[in-house]
C-alpha cells in the first residue's frame, strides 16, 4: 500500500518460553517479523531479539499485521531441527481469526493453490496453473450477533497470506485486512488475526512442546 507508514509498536519482548536451544515469543501486531527495506524499516522483532540474544536464529516469520507465536532457535543445531520440521509439515499451527460475515458450515477445508500477484505485490492469489498448493482447515467457534464470525485456523501448509487469501476465497475476509478486506469489513484497528498456538518436537529433548500467546482480540 503506498500510503502505509510503518509504525510498529514499542512495546518489549514478550517471552513465553525460553531454554538453551529455543526462544518462544509472542509477536505483537504492526511489528515486521525480520527488517524490511530501507533504514525505516530495520525495526523488526529479530533486530529486536538480536540485541538481547544475539546468537538467536530465525526459524519462521509472522505477517507484520499477524501477532502471536513465533520461534527463534538459539543454536545452528536446534535451527536446523527446527527448519525441518516446518518444512515437513511436522508442526502443528493452530490461529484465530474474526471473519466478516457468518461462515458456514461448522467445520470444513480449502484446498486452493497461491501464488504471488506479481502486478499488485506484495498481495497473492488463487492461481491454479502455477500456484504451489496450500491447504487450510477451519472449525468455527462462534457466529456472533454482529455478523462476523469467530474461528480457528489449521493451515496444513505455509505459504505467503495463506489464511488470509483462503478466508477472501471463502467470502469472509478476515477483519481488518489491509491487502484482502474491503469496505466495512477493512475498517478494524488491526488485521484480526492471531497464531494461537505452535506445536514442535523440542530440538534437544524430542519432545513434543505445545506454546500459546493469549488472544488479544
Amino acid at each position: 500500500m503506498s500510503d502505509f507508514v510503518y509504525s510498529p509498536p514499542d512495546t518489549p519482548l514478550r517471552i513465553i518460553h525460553r531454554d538453551a536451544d529455543v526462544l518462544v515469543l509472542d509477536k505483537p501486531a504492526g511489528l515486521l517479523s525480520v527488517p524490511g527495506r530501507g533504514e525505516e524499516r530495520a525495526d523488526s522483532l529479530q533486530s529486536r531479539v538480536l540485541a538481547a540474544f544475539p546468537e538467536a536464529l530465525l526459524v519462521h516469520r509472522l505477517d507484520l499485521d499477524t501477532s502471536g507465536v513465533i520461534v527463534f532457535a538459539l543454536s545452528a543445531a536446534a535451527q536446523k531441527s527446527l527448519g525441518q520440521q516446518f518444512e515437513a509439515r511436522q508442526t502443528r499451527k493452530v490461529y484465530l481469526a474474526r471473519l466478516w460475515g457468518h461462515l458456514q458450515p461448522e467445520k470444513g477445508q480449502v484446498d486452493l493453490p497461491l501464488t504471488v500477484d506479481w502486478p499488485n505485490r506484495p498481495r497473492q492469489h488463487v492461481n491454479h496453473e502455477t500456484g504451489k498448493p496450500a491447504v487450510t482447515d477451519w472449525r468455527v467457534m462462534r457466529l456472533a450477533a454482529d455478523g462476523t464470525t469467530r474461528v480457528r485456523l489449521f493451515p496444513k501448509t505455509g505459504r505467503t497470506h495463506q489464511l488470509r487469501v483462503h478466508m477472501m476465497a471463502l467470502g469472509h475476509p478476515i477483519l481488518g485486512d489491509p491487502l484482502y478486506a474491503e469496505g466495512p469489513a477493512r475498517e478494524f484497528d488491526r488485521l484480526m488475526l492471531h497464531a494461537d498456538s505452535l506445536r514442535f518436537r523440542h530440538p534437544q529433548t524430542g519432545v513434543m512442546q505445545t506454546y500459546s500467546a493469549p488472544c488479544p482480540f
